[in-house]
């Protein structure tokens, strides 16, 4: 009898989750994933290092906007930002948040519209796959990336979520893919810890 109990209460071995994820494709899934969104992030980065060195530094942006922009206008820019492929970093306005006079408020605002944001991207990929072409596309060119992604996506939200890249496209694609939105609801949470750590982070220099 015990016998049986230790073989049900198998123990998580590393070597062999390892080789699974090998195997199954995880890690190339995940990589894969996380080189496609680099790009524009990277472009958007090497953007604002030339506003910043050749037009204005971004401090200097950033107290202009606190001093002269109202909170609701910049909040409303960012949840834009981060529906549409979210591809302004949420740094600069979290560096924002802590220019203004409620820093914490306006940070919890961030994190709920880059959530909302997200949701709504999700959304958006829902109806996005009415689109006969989309449908095709990913039906038919994208099979096996969507074979992944049907089966790693909770992943890919979290990694979103949580890593300097845009969570509005893992959200898109979520929203393509069918994937569950009471899921989402639950790994998108994650949104809101990266805020949380990203803004004990910068406020302490800011």
């Amino acid at each position: 009898m015990e016998q049986v109990l230790d073989k049900k209460k198998k123990k998580f071995e590393p070597k062999r989750a390892h080789r699974y994820y090998k195997i199954t494709g995880f890690y190339e899934f995940v990589i894969d994933s996380i080189k496609k969104s680099m790009p524009p992030v990277i472009a958007i980065v090497i953007i604002l290092l030339l506003v910043h060195f050749f037009v204005m530094e971004i401090p200097v942006a950033l107290k202009y906007a606190v001093e002269n922009l109202p909170d609701y206008g910049v909040l409303a820019f960012f949840y834009a930002s981060e529906t549409i492929l979210g591809l302004v970093p949420p740094e600069l306005f979290i560096a924002w948040a802590g220019e203004t006079s409620s820093p914490v408020l306006n940070l919890f605002l961030l994190a709920l519209f880059s959530y909302l944001g997200g949701m709504t991207s999700y959304f958006i990929g829902r109806r996005a796959l009415k689109i006969p072409s989309v449908h095709q596309y990913l039906e038919v060119k994208m099979a096996k990336q969507l074979l992944m992604a049907r089966k790693w996506g909770g992943i890919l939200i979290g990694v979103g979520a949580l890593l300097p890249l845009p969570f509005s496209m893992a959200s898109l694609v979520a929203g393509m893919l069918k994937y569950p939105f009471k899921n989402w609801i639950l790994i998108g949470l994650l949104r809101f810890l990266r805020f949380a750590l990203y803004g004990a982070a910068i406020f302490s220099i800011v």
